[in-house]
């Protein structure tokens, strides 16, 4: 089928909620990725940040190979052993909770929102979060994410969410109140334009809520599974959560999502009180222990350390070049660029090039290799980004 049949088939039967590039992927591999009229892309931003291993990494898929031949899916009142392992795996590599798994990072999200009311003090309901912020698209992710743009149509909205600047200390004490139950955030912003926290941020966000009763979520739904160098990157400011949640690389492309809760507050999530069909069912928890087995024996922890240094360097040489590139910023490979021009057609010279990656809120490009990234792909790509960026210059 071609590349016109097959958008002409979305026309007519798939919902046009996305804006889709006129390019239809067929194959991946590693860092690459080929569309059906056979062109190679590099991918550096492969799947949203699903796809952290890159594309189709062997281990994840002899893994799902092995167990689709064995079991896909079972009932959640039953036992399962990749599920369990899996938890096992998300636990000692984290700060010791337990875990909850479901499909999606916004799912994640909601079970977080569920966990610190029904495990707070009667009349705590309240959870304070950040502008620029993202935590999904369910009705309730959308209202804990603090962009406006998001909202729009969806009103009412659920009660309960306030807003305050990002990197605020005195802006998060200000707004805590009786009703109070939790502080969410992202320790990086992804969407909200690779926005970093500041350490004693962090660290004060942490002994405020253990003074005042309140739980400290973080959303490592993009971060998570090593993609800042850390398999989470609360690692690099001295903090523990109280609940974190997950997904997106944690499946190795394969969809689910989880939350992780110290045990005291794990507890408090009894039978009947939250649910996820599909969550962590066979196939998907067997292909994210793949995912760890990845990470461990191919050091890619460290592949992630190295080379984020070595590309955020490089951007900001690149930076230092063209006055329309205000700054570079990033840690590992979660990398941005921030414009003082829209990045949309940045974007699409770079695709016409054969070069894949991202701009969000307008004017940030936004990086984020596979933590498999070789060097010689980032200097493609690098390359790439910036012969558009000189041809944008003159």
């Amino acid at each position: 089928m071609t590349t016109q049949e097959t958008i002409e088939i979305f026309e007519k039967f798939v919902i046009g909620n996305y804006t889709r590039s006129p390019v239809v992927l067929v194959r991946g591999e590693g860092s690459y990725v080929w569309d059906a009229d056979g062109k190679k892309y590099l991918d550096l931003f492969p799947g949203w940040g699903v796809n952290g291993l890159g594309h189709c990494h062997p281990k994840v898929v002899a893994a799902i190979r092995e167990q689709a031949a064995k079991l896909i899916h079972i009932a959640n009142n039953f036992y399962s052993l990749p599920q369990g392992k899996l938890a096992e795996l998300i636990s000692k590599n984290s700060f010791g909770g337990k875990c909850f798994f479901c499909n999606s990072g916004a799912e994640s999200v909601e079970a977080a929102i569920k966990l610190a009311r029904i495990a707070s003090a009667p009349g705590k309901f309240k959870i304070i979060t950040m502008e620029n912020s993202f935590h999904g698209r369910t009705l309730a992710a959308i209202t804990a994410t603090g962009q406006a743009k998001y909202h729009k149509g969806f009103e009412p909205l659920p009660a309960g969410f306030t807003y305050v600047p990002f990197n605020d200390l005195a802006a998060v004490s200000a707004a805590v109140d009786d009703e109070t139950c939790a502080i969410m955030l992202e320790v990086i912003q992804g969407e909200g334009g690779i926005n970093i926290a500041k350490r004693d941020y962090l660290q004060g966000l942490r002994d405020l809520c253990s003074s005042g009763g309140l739980f400290l979520i973080v959303d490592e739904v993009q971060t998570g599974m090593g993609r800042t160098g850390e398999y989470f990157a609360y690692k690099h400011f001295g903090v523990e959560p109280d609940i974190m949640t997950l997904a997106k690389a944690l499946g190795g492309g394969m969809a689910i999502g989880a939350i992780v809760a110290k045990p005291e507050i794990a507890e408090r999530l009894v039978p009947g009180s939250h649910a996820s069909t599909f969550g962590g069912n066979p196939l998907a928890a067997a292909a994210a222990c793949a995912v760890f087995s990845a990470i461990e024996e191919e050091s890619l922890l460290e592949n992630a350390r190295h080379l984020g240094e070595y590309a955020l360097t490089r951007l900001k040489e690149t930076a230092a070049k063209y006055e329309f590139v205000k700054e570079a910023r990033g840690v590992g490979l979660m990398l941005g660029m921030e414009l003082a021009i829209p990045g949309e057609k940045i974007v699409k010279q770079c695709m016409e090039r054969g070069l894949l990656i991202n701009c969000t809120q307008e004017r940030i490009l936004r990086l984020m290799p596979p933590i498999t990234v070789k060097k010689e792909e980032l200097d493609q790509g690098l390359e790439i980004l910036e012969g558009v960026l000189k041809e944008v210059k003159e």
